[in-house]
């Protein structure tokens, strides 16, 4: 069998930051379920990295990329949710201080055994050796300054209960997790889309305010200005409007999933499986609702 291989790329985007982009995809054998961007900032007084990736492989061979381009030691490892491509990783960093919002911790002890299965499932060898790994640290949101960089460490939710964004204020970067996807179905297993919703408002006031020009998304190209923003949140708003519309007239599931996307959907990755999976989990709820409504 040939050697397993992420072919992690570290692309500098910033000063002293890099991403390394995963595939805009849904997971899959053939990316190795790596479909995460992860990112470090080597901030002259210890790197901070961002993400650790959906398997023990993929954060060993992170590490070592990180190793080639600075011999600045590691101090702090950070998974933005609780989803396993952004903790699955830290097998490789257990001895640095793996970091998570308590909410996002508590996730992961509590579904890391289900993940592990699923992924397991989904991409095979990639896997080997793979174990659930939570961060071990809570973290509070706050501003840390290490070296000429200022990292605003903040909680929002939306994409999950507890939703870690990082703003580096030095570069004018905002690694955004889950609550920003670009051309890319967003998921939503864990998501409330109200709070979701209220979390892009604040972020698009935090832009408004020259807070960061540039945005990292967990899933899909960085990108300057509000694209993601505006597509995440054009999606979330589309996808609500038709459930509650569709609820009220009466449909069911089945007549709901045949529902064509608009054009300006139809070319995202993950597409339809995630709308699919996000109208089975959702659309019972609206349907609900609609019962409870006294008659007209």
């Amino acid at each position: 069998m040939a050697r397993l291989d992420y072919d992690l790329r570290p692309r500098q985007i910033a000063e002293r930051t890099w991403v390394i982009e995963g595939a805009v995809d849904d997971f899959s054998r053939a990316n190795g379920c790596n479909i995460i961007n992860t990112a470090f900032i080597a901030t002259g007084a210890g790197v901070v990295v961002v993400n650790t990736g959906p398997s023990r492989l993929y954060g060993e061979q992170q590490r070592r990329a990180i190793e080639r381009l600075t011999r600045e030691p590691v101090v702090r490892v950070l998974s933005l949710n609780l989803h396993p491509d952004y903790f699955f990783g830290n097998q490789a960093w257990a001895d640095r201080p793996t970091q998570a919002l308590p909410g996002s911790i508590a996730g992961m002890q509590a579904e890391g055994a289900a993940y592990a299965d699923n992924l397991y499932r989904l991409c095979g060898d990639w896997m080997k050796g793979t174990e659930s790994s939570p961060a071990r640290e809570p973290l509070a949101p706050q501003t840390l300054r290490l070296g000429a960089h200022t990292l605003e460490l903040r909680r929002l939710s939306g994409h999950t209960g507890d939703d870690l964004v990082l703003i580096d204020t030095h570069t004018g970067v905002l690694f955004a997790g889950g609550l920003v996807f670009a051309a890319r179905v967003p998921t939503t297993p864990h998501a409330d889309p109200t709070a979701w919703l209220a979390s892009l408002d604040t972020l698009a006031q935090w832009q408004a305010e020259g807070q960061f020009r540039q945005v990292v998304p967990s899933h899909g190209p960085v990108h300057t200005g509000a694209l993601g923003l505006q597509q995440t949140r054009d999606w979330l708003r589309w996808l609500t409007a038709l459930m509650q519309d569709s609820a009220e007239r009466g449909l069911d599931l089945s007549e709901v999933l045949r529902t064509p996307v608009p054009a300006r959907f139809a070319g995202w990755a993950a597409q339809p499986a995630e709308l699919h999976r996000s109208l089975a989990q959702w659309y019972p709820r609206y349907e609900q609702r609609a019962l409870a409504r006294p008659a007209r």
